[in-house]
């Protein structure tokens, strides 16, 4: 019979401890693949030979998570890298918001990061199978469009927004018809 161990309970979980090795070496290996196939790679290069301008702070960053089927997931956000005529890289001023997607029985759930903007800056045009986001506020500025896992009813969005967290929830649509975007106004 094994000792009681009172403070076992007591502490903090390890999520690791969850993940046997093999599924660990199967998420490294897509971590690996999307590392060498993304601009992530040259971006860094390029920064540690200088072509990122000095003083210039900016944020890049990985959100990683496994889905119902499984895999892992990875999403890039922050600056957006990009490319000069003659190939040196560049720190966009527009960030790409993290964003989290839920989807419901009847419904999509949309979390998206956008922390440091009044919500009279935000622009949200829904459609039946996508979304775009735009702020373009002098503090900061965020841009993304986003592929919906689902056909949804643009009218019927509701969205919120507080402490730098805009909330988004839309109700599917049965079958697909021809549609035009829906501009939201935020809560």
């Amino acid at each position: 019979m094994e000792p009681i161990d009172e403070d076992k309970d007591k502490r903090r979980k390890n999520p690791f401890d969850y993940i046997g090795d093999d599924e660990f070496e199967k998420i490294f290996d897509e971590m690996q693949k999307w590392f060498e196939s993304s601009n992530f790679k040259d971006l860094f290069e390029d920064m540690l030979r200088g072509g990122i301008e000095p003083n210039k702070g900016f944020i890049r960053g990985l959100s990683f998570k496994v889905g119902p089927d499984g895999k892992p997931r990875i999403q890039e956000f922050g600056n957006r890298p990009t490319r000069t005529p003659k190939g040196t890289s560049l720190i966009s001023e527009e960030r790409e918001p993290l964003t989290d997607i839920i989807e419901g029985k009847d419904d999509v759930a949309i979390t998206i990061e956008i922390p440091g903007v009044e919500k009279e800056n935000i622009d949200l045009n829904v459609k039946e199978s996508n979304f775009e986001i735009k702020v373009d506020a002098p503090q900061r500025k965020y841009h993304k469009v986003v592929n919906l896992p689902c056909k949804v009813k643009p009218k019927t969005t509701k969205a919120t927004y507080k402490n730098g967290i805009l909330d988004i929830v839309l109700e599917k649509k049965e079958k697909q018809k021809g549609g035009t975007g829906f501009k939201v106004s935020i809560k």
